[in-house]
């Protein structure tokens, strides 16, 4: 099993719903091709460096998981038929070093869900 990271950049013009459904479904072309998702870093609506199909700004997700080589060539080949998804990158973490950064990124990514949820109790308070 090797380590991957995956950039989504989804179009911004889905509903809350449409965009939940699609996230969804990208979760589920991995673990449907035996990834085990790690974690997951919902970075939210950005401005893109340049227009891409018209589109200003996009909806940014990074999964991390863990997969067989085998399996990318079926996930990105179901990431292209996409029509919801502007971009997206596969970065895949081989050395000891690349995997201790994955390591770190993918605590630092089960931080934020933990952190947001604590300013919104705050926040309601």
């Amino acid at each position: 099993m090797r380590h991957y990271e995956n950039l989504v950049i989804v179009k911004p013009t889905l509903t809350a719903e449409e965009l939940e459904a699609e996230l969804k479904a990208i979760e589920e072309v991995i673990t449907s091709n035996d990834g085990e998702i790690t974690a997951t870093d919902a970075m939210g609506m950005r401005k893109l460096a340049y227009p891409i199909q018209k589109n200003e700004r996009g909806y940014y997700y990074v999964i991390y998981y863990t997969g067989k080589p085998s399996a990318i060539n079926e996930i990105e080949r179901r990431f292209r038929i996409n029509e919801n998804l502007l971009r997206f990158m596969t970065v895949k973490y081989e050395s000891k070093k690349e995997v201790t950064a994955w390591t770190k990124m993918v605590e630092k990514a089960k931080q934020v869900p933990a952190a947001k949820e604590e300013k919104a109790e705050e926040v309601a308070e």
